[in-house]
């Protein structure tokens, strides 16, 4: 019998969520390979829900109210759900609804999602089992930083490295946290770490082992220290999202004999536990000119897109995508 995957697409925040949603859905549904029989649910940025054949069938599809929506999700009676909504409610609000509908889905459960979603707070976390991180406090709209530069202003909360600024300098402070706050109520002032090196390490739980994956290492260019939301994402002049990352020779795999691996894989295995985390995880770190990491960031979620980090690490690893996604829900439906 096919399994039936739900797909859970879109944003009820704003339309470039809405948009980010459905440029990695897409490129999901299109690698995952053969074997599977697909739903699609989407929200849109006006709370409403949709149910397309397909995602490039989307304005056809007939708008409903959540309640409808709801009771529609239900009546799919699928077997396993895939979350693909990356702005904060959908990586909870919407997960916990999930969980309410008894609706077993691959990766984190909202808690953990929520947890990781704010950098501060997932800062103690891995600090208090271990792992290094920078100096840092996270400061109101109206309070005072108390760190001397060099430092890095970055909103609490938000993903892509929207509203991140390097401070050199304490009178650039006011434009750095205003920055900040365009994008969250907390603004997190860090140490900041002297590049040595820049790196992302995803972990996956392949029968029940944590297996860090291949870290994929970011250069940033002549005179740069720190990456920001062009870097990643970028729309072009018709509109549409582009993933910037994966389109420049500036990111490559670790080799597998780096030296920088065994400190940064362990660091990565003591903040997935650290944070409750299941089936994956992602860590951004930054390793320092004595080749120390520490750790800047969690990315808790995968849209299992050809394209996504994960993915990209586990084929670096041997492990295509199809086994990944196929791993990926057999662990949510043995839960």
């Amino acid at each position: 019998m096919t399994t039936r995957v739900l797909h859970l697409v879109g944003s009820p925040t704003s339309a470039f969520m809405d948009d980010l949603s459905r440029l990695y859905a897409a490129d999901c549904l299109a690698n995952v390979g053969p074997g599977w029989e697909h739903v699609v649910a989407h929200v849109s940025p006006d709370g409403s829900w949709r149910f397309p054949e397909t995602l490039d069938a989307l304005a056809d599809a007939e708008p409903m109210p959540i309640g409808a929506g709801i009771a529609r999700l239900t009546a799919l009676d699928v077997d396993v759900a895939l979350p693909q909504m990356f702005c904060i409610p959908g990586m909870t609000h919407y997960r916990s609804l999930l969980d309410t509908l008894g609706i077993a889905y691959v990766g984190n459960a909202p808690d953990v999602m929520a947890l990781g979603a704010h950098k501060a707070r997932a800062k103690a976390v891995v600090a208090a089992a271990g792992v290094r991180v920078p100096d840092g406090e996270v400061l109101a709209r109206g309070q005072e930083p108390t760190l001397a530069p060099p430092v890095v202003v970055k909103p609490v909360d938000a993903d892509n490295s929207h509203g991140v600024t390097l401070v050199h300098d304490t009178d650039d402070y006011p434009a750095a946290l205003a920055a900040a706050w365009e994008h969250s109520d907390g603004a997190l002032v860090e140490q900041f770490v002297p590049l040595g090196r820049e790196v992302r390490c995803g972990v996956v739980v392949r029968d029940g082992e944590l297996v860090p994956l291949p870290l994929e290492e970011y250069g940033l260019g002549e005179g740069r220290q720190v990456r920001t939301a062009e870097d990643k994402i970028r729309r072009a002049d018709d509109g549409t999202l582009g993933l910037m990352a994966k389109d420049t020779p500036t990111v490559w795999i670790v080799p597998a004999d780096d030296p920088a691996n065994a400190a940064v894989w362990e660091a990565a295995r003591a903040c997935h536990v650290a944070l409750g985390c299941r089936d994956y995880s992602l860590f951004d770190f930054r390793i320092d000119p004595d080749g120390v990491p520490w750790f800047l960031e969690a990315g808790l979620y995968n849209s299992f897109a050809r394209q996504s980090v994960i993915p990209t690490m586990a084929r670096a690893a041997g492990i295509e995508l199809p086994e990944l996604f196929a791993a990926g829900i057999a662990g949510a439906l043995a839960r």
